[in-house]
């Protein structure tokens, strides 16, 4: 029976020109060996699986080629090339530091180091999974890294540079190597079929491409394991049931569900998919990305970040068309936040069915209403227009009002009689207005002679109540603008807001006592005691309160532990003392008490020779083991 070698080996380039997905390093590399500017260290870095070793053999080999091509490539005729692909090569030594990770390891390859070649120019160290070595390793290699011989060339390979120490990466010329995309993929896979004569459908191949995440490693694994299953003949069908896959089909027939908000018809679609043992988040991963392509088709410039065949494509283009940026949004934020907390759910079935029913209703969420006057996207009226008439109207243009702090009632709202005037009316004193239970007060508001002369009748709101009395009333001709309303009302609003701050009285401070101090002090420790934080409630109750003055609060602590703790907590003790007092002006200081802070301090430690000389004395035969022992004590 032959031996049969997997593709990933088979097919392992042997040049530049065949590395694939990878072309700005080989291009820099193939210049820098025609030009004869080759550094005497490299760092290749990037994901598993796409080349990083591959190149580094390639570069030692193309090195040390005797008949070297134009291109930059090797001959692959010479002694060197051919001693080299049948891998016995005394040029080129390849060390795992995933398991010579150690000090000797280093030491022994720099003494290699010394020795030159004795056929070619140069000898390459090749050193994979670099990240690998102990910190000891590394400083042992620093100085021969930075300074080797001048035919020595040293080719570090890692999936994790950040675990590199920056001496070595400053003595390096770093690489970083790519994620092959999905369509290199797809073409590296179709040529390999072709020379094996394996029949692949391109979905099929597309579907490897993705589940493999730009590793040419893993997708050629995943083509030999695919190919056995199938015989050969590599269909969508077969592909997706030996990966696990979702189709799309389902994603497009749960799409039309949730677009014709049939809740039924969407958990039972969710239903098969769980019987045929997907799980809820692979239903969530797979959802989000097939709303993040319908999203990506709506713009020609972004269709090609999506990573799907071309008929699969154009039926993402039209559906859509189908569906707004918004409602595409919306989906992609609640799934997202679905997937966060589906590890948390205790039900996960019914987490993802939650989803699906808000998917479902999410249309009228997203849905804005339209302004028929103007066609911009606007609010929704919070009031009809056929609303009692003691509630203002959305629709109506607020001119002025007056707002108090007594509640309003539904006889408060008085209004002036309609009056036209074409020219500007100057600033008229307000007039009280007394009812039998009210008064009230009204503003109105001067226009210019531009405005057109509509009439706004001023909108009174009703202040404290007072006793019964005469109405007396005061109006005043007022023109309303017509293309300006909403800025009209909206400095209305202003002056409202104003007059009420103006007419509001401020609460009157109450007075510092010691006793009111300490009341309100037994509150705030309250509060802690309730949240169980007995550490917080013994500092506090430890502190001594003192009136330093008519608005400054002293707290003294007994020592420096208790004293940075009252630092940390200064702001909030300040603002609570402000607010029970209703006195922002309140100053909160903060002192140490000395003396004692030198009664919890103690005695001074004993220093080691002083305890021994206490312990000798306590116990002499510690000081005869000593002598018998001849032994010296360090201290």
């Amino acid at each position: 029976m032959e031996n049969f070698i997997v593709s990933a080996r088979k097919y392992r380039p042997q040049n530049f020109s065949t590395v694939v997905g990878q072309a700005h390093i080989t291009t820099t590399l193939k210049n820098a060996i025609r030009n004869s500017q080759l550094a005497h260290a490299f760092l290749f870095c990037g994901p598993r699986g796409v080349g990083k070793t591959t190149c580094a053999r390639i570069l030692a080999k193309t090195i040390n080629c005797e008949n070297l091509q134009p291109d930059g490539e090797a001959c692959n005729e010479c002694h060197s090339c051919k001693s080299f692909n049948e891998g016995s090569s005394f040029n080129i030594h390849e060390l795992d530091a995933a398991s010579n990770n150690s000090v000797d390891d280093i030491r022994t390859l720099v003494e290699q180091v010394r020795f030159a070649p004795q056929a070619g120019k140069y000898k390459i160290y090749i050193i994979d999974e670099v990240h690998m070595l102990s910190s000891s390793a590394f400083n042992a290699f620093l100085k021969t890294l930075e300074e080797p011989p001048s035919y020595a060339i040293f080719i570090l390979a890692t999936t994790e540079k950040h675990k590199i120490l920056p001496t070595i990466l400053s003595r390096c010329q770093i690489f970083d190597f790519k994620r092959i995309t999905i369509q290199d993929t797809v073409e590296h896979l179709q040529e390999i079929c072709t020379k094996e004569h394996i029949q692949a459908e391109t979905d099929a191949l597309h579907l490897i491409a993705q589940k493999t995440d730009g590793c040419m490693r893993d997708s050629l694994s995943t083509l030999d394991k695919i190919v056995s299953f199938t015989s050969g003949h590599l269909t969508y069908q077969n592909t997706l049931e030996h990966l696990n896959i979702l189709d799309y089909d389902y994603f497009f027939r749960v799409m039309a569900t949730v677009l014709e908000q049939d809740v039924a018809g969407a958990l039972l679609l969710f239903d098969e998919i769980l019987q045929k043992g997907f799980e809820g988040d692979n239903f969530l991963n797979g959802w989000a990305e097939f709303l993040r392509n319908l999203l990506l088709c709506k713009e020609d410039k972004a269709l090609h970040l999506v990573e799907v065949s071309g008929n699969l494509k154009e039926r993402y283009k039209q559906l859509s068309g189908q569906i707004s940026p918004a409602w595409l949004i919306t989906a992609l934020h609640l799934l997202n936040e679905t997937e966060i907390n589906y590890r948390m759910a205790r039900n996960k079935r019914l987490h993802v069915e939650m989803a699906l029913i808000k998917l479902c209703y999410l249309q009228q969420a997203v849905t804005l209403v339209s302004d028929d006057s103007s066609g911009e996207i606007s609010k929704k009226k919070l009031v009809p227009d056929g609303a009692a008439p003691q509630k203002l109207r959305a629709a109506q243009p607020i001119t002025a009002q007056t707002i108090a702090s007594a509640p309003t009632s539904s006889n408060s709202i008085a209004a002036a009689p309609p009056v036209t005037s074409p020219v500007s009316t100057p600033a008229i004193p307000t007039a009280p207005v007394q009812t039998d239970h009210h008064t009230v007060t009204t503003m109105p508001v001067q226009t210019t002679a531009a405005t057109t002369p509509a009439i706004t009748a001023p909108i009174a709101m009703a202040t404290a109540p007072t006793a019964p009395a005469a109405i007396h009333t005061a109006t005043a001709p007022v023109s309303k603008p017509a293309a300006t309303g909403k800025l009209t009302g909206l400095a209305a609003m202003k002056e409202a807001m104003a007059s009420k701050q103006q007419g509001s009285t401020p609460l009157q401070a109450t007075p510092l006592t010691m006793g009111a101090i300490h009341v309100y002090w037994e509150e705030f420790i309250h509060q802690y005691r309730q949240a169980n934080k007995m550490t917080v409630v013994s500092n506090l109750q430890l502190a001594q309160l003192k009136l330093l003055g008519a608005t400054e609060v002293g707290i003294v602590s007994r020592n420096i532990v208790q004293f940075r703790f009252m630092e940390e907590e200064k702001l909030v003790i300040a603002e609570f003392l402000k607010q029970k007092f209703n006195n922002p002006a309140i100053v909160l200081t903060l002192q140490l008490d000395e003396s004692q802070q030198a009664q919890d301090i103690g005695p001074a430690p004993l220093s080691s020779r002083e305890q021994f000389q206490q312990m000798s004395e306590k116990y002499p035969l510690v000081k005869e083991l000593k002598d018998r022992l001849n032994m010296e004590l360090d201290f």
